[in-house]
C-alpha cells in the first residue's frame, strides 16, 4: 500500500481525507488504517477507500468504544455525505441471449 499523503491528484486525496476532516484527531488517533482496494476505475477506489475508513473508524467506536459516541460519529458522517456509510447497490445487469447487451436487441429487418 501507500500512504494517503502520495494519492494523486490533490482533489482525490483530500476526497480520501473527508472522513478524517469531519471528526476530531481524538476520534481516530489510536486507529491504524489499512485498505486494500481491487478492482473498478481509479475514482472509484478512492471513493471504496474513503468509504471504508468511515465504516471502519464507526464500527470501532461501536465495538471498542461506547454506543453514543458512535451514533454522534455516524450522525455527522451522514449529514455530511451519505455515501460515506452506505454503499451504492447499481452493478452491470449480465448480458442476454438475443441481443448485443443486457436490454438492447439486435435490429430487425424486413426486408
Amino acid at each position: 500500500g501507500s500512504p494517503i499523503d502520495l494519492v494523486n491528484p490533490p482533489l482525490l486525496r483530500e476526497k480520501v481525507r473527508e472522513p478524517l476532516h469531519l471528526l476530531s484527531k481524538d476520534r481516530y488517533s489510536n486507529i491504524d488504517i489499512r485498505v486494500r482496494v481491487r478492482g473498478g476505475g481509479y475514482v472509484s477506489q478512492i471513493y471504496a477507500i474513503r468509504q471504508a475508513i468511515a465504516k471502519g473508524i464507526v464500527a470501532f467506536h461501536q465495538k471498542y468504544v461506547d454506543e453514543a459516541s458512535k451514533r454522534e460519529i455516524k450522525q455527522v458522517l451522514l449529514q455530511y455525505d451519505r455515501t460515506l456509510l452506505v454503499a451504492d447497490p447499481r452493478r452491470a445487469e449480465p448480458k442476454k441471449f438475443g441481443g448485443p447487451g443486457a436490454r438492447a436487441r439486435y435490429q430487425k429487418s424486413y426486408r
